[in-house]
């Protein structure tokens, strides 16, 4: 090849991936409007709608041309470059790709729209047995998806590597055995030593709640004119864009379960928002992976939104919005309330101790489905089994069981590692950040989040896929390591620190 030809390929290269970007974006929007618009009878419409558009992707990502451009451009680019991770990531791509039938593609784009309808349905009525049909076709679907990778050493792998790029199976199952070790005795501990201080009977308008979201939105730092929010069955970002980034939230009148789960979904859409312009339209323009992600809506869900100075300056706020449920709550009180740790069913709604023990939970049951050696009729069984071992609780319904996540319904197997992977990376981020900004605490006082948001941006956000999730690992906390992440529940409930707690790092609640 030339010297100039290698520029062309990379031209070309580029054209093909904008192609892509765009048509991954229209299904973006395709899957917005169902979370949120979409009428019911419409499901199947939409199915052919997406399998279409996935159909088309796939065709282009797996096409001999793609290869032919990448071989063109292999070693000829420097490393390190932009150019040089554009094609990593875009080969890494396109081989996956080649191995899977556009037919296949299709199938399971198809099928995750109706499921989506089908579990709505299910969770609506609470009977596992409307969603049934759907779960079997979604496993059937991932064993042919799996079985097309025939190099992988345990099935589940490929399912992994698909949200986090080169977890293995051998590396996370001791992981999450080490979480859960540490933390089932932990959670027994907080459960019998803390005083459950939830008032009863309070009431928060919905419309209110949505006032404050958007609130938060502002104080994480959204861009302007790039983000939507709308009322959706489970909290859910469908980030488009850098420019465009859409939260689904579902709101309760019961609870301030909203703040929390917006708080979340904001760490996503903050991810997406900050990275550089420059990626745009290419395969390095979104997060560096599912694990990566899961981090930021940790990081700003509890490291900041469980934190006592966040809480200084958000706290006048709720209280001016809910006067008659807050009346008369104190600060402190307050915060106590919102780190109370409580085992329950509803993982989104769960405290920081019981949370991963919920993703262990998922985590041994998709394994076991993806095996065969759980059939997908015995789920709701093999759920509350486990939910009594673990968390020491009683599951009452199917909605509060088996049914409350979306993620199999969307066809997202293989992501809840990620959730446990996110925790123990938020915990060893804050102890950095805090090295880092030691004014971090007093600028949250202030309700000034830019030094956070910039630093993040800075460091993570802006480089999107440049770095692969292990380069990331290494360049900013050394490695992934459960002990921090346990260390911080253990400081932070009573167990070796002050009543109150100190998370890892000194930072107080």
């Amino acid at each position: 090849m030339s010297a100039a030809a290698a520029p062309r390929a990379f031209a070309r290269l580029r054209e093909r991936f904008a192609t892509l970007a765009d048509l991954y974006q229209v299904d973006g929007v395709l899957e917005w409007d169902q979370l949120t618009g979409m009428p019911a009878a419409a499901a199947g419409l939409r199915g052919n709608q997406r399998a279409t558009v996935t159909r088309l992707a796939h065709e282009l990502l797996a096409s001999r041309e793609t290869g032919r451009l990448l071989e063109r451009l292999d070693g000829r680019l420097e490393p390190g470059s932009f150019e040089a991770a554009f094609a990593r990531v875009a080969r890494r791509l396109h081989e996956k790709a080649v191995l899977v039938p556009p037919r296949l593609r299709a199938e399971i784009a198809a099928a995750e729209s109706e499921a989506l309808v089908r579990w709505e349905e299910a969770k609506r009525r609470s009977e596992f047995a409307v969603f049934l049909p759907a779960l079997e076709r979604t496993f059937e679907l991932r064993r042919r998806y799996v079985e097309r990778f025939a190099d992988a050493t345990d099935p589940y792998d490929v399912l992994l590597d698909d949200w986090e790029e080169g977890l293995t199976t051998a590396e996370l199952v001791p992981l999450l055995q080490q979480l859960r070790d540490g933390l089932v005795p932990l959670l027994r501990a907080c459960a019998d030593r803390e005083e459950d201080v939830r008032p009863r009977g309070r009431s928060f308008p919905v419309a209110r709640q949505q006032r404050l979201v958007r609130e938060l939105f502002q104080l994480v730092g959204l861009r302007p004119g790039t983000w939507a929010t709308d009322v959706g069955p489970h909290a859910y970002l469908v980030g488009i864009g850098a420019d465009d980034v859409r939260v689904a939230v579902p709101y309760h009148a019961r609870t301030l379960q909203a703040i929390f789960l917006a708080l979340h979904e904001a760490g996503h859409a903050l991810y997406e928002n900050q990275v550089a312009p420059e990626l745009a339209r290419t395969p390095l323009g979104s997060g560096a992976s599912l694990g990566w992600h899961e981090s930021q809506s940790r990081l700003w869900e509890n490291l900041v939104g469980r934190g006592l100075p966040f809480w200084r300056f958000f706290f006048p706020r709720l209280r001016a919005a809910f006067p008659r449920a807050l009346a008369g709550q104190r600060l402190e009180s307050f915060v106590q309330e919102v780190n109370l740790v409580r085992p329950g069913p509803i993982r989104v709604a769960a405290d920081e101790v019981s949370y991963t023990l919920h993703v262990v939970l998922r985590v041994e049951l998709e394994r076991d489905l993806l095996a065969g050696a759980l059939a997908p009729s015995e789920v709701p069984s093999a759920w509350n089994e486990r939910m009594e071992q673990y968390l020491g609780v009683r599951v009452e319904s199917d909605a509060e069981g088996a049914l409350q996540d979306v993620h199999w319904a969307a066809g997202l197997v293989g992501y809840f590692p990620t959730y446990a992977l996110g925790n123990v990376l938020a915990v060893q981020l804050w102890e950095r950040l805090l090295r880092d900004l030691p004014e971090l605490d007093a600028s949250l006082e202030r309700g000034d989040a830019a030094p956070l948001r910039e630093w993040l941006g800075r460091h993570l956000h802006r480089h999107g896929k440049l770095f692969a999730p292990r380069e990331l690992q290494a360049r900013l906390v050394g490695g992934l390591d459960a002990g921090p992440y346990l260390r911080y529940l253990r400081l932070k409930h009573g167990h070796g620190a002050t009543a109150l707690g100190e998370p890892s790092g000194g930072r107080a609640l």
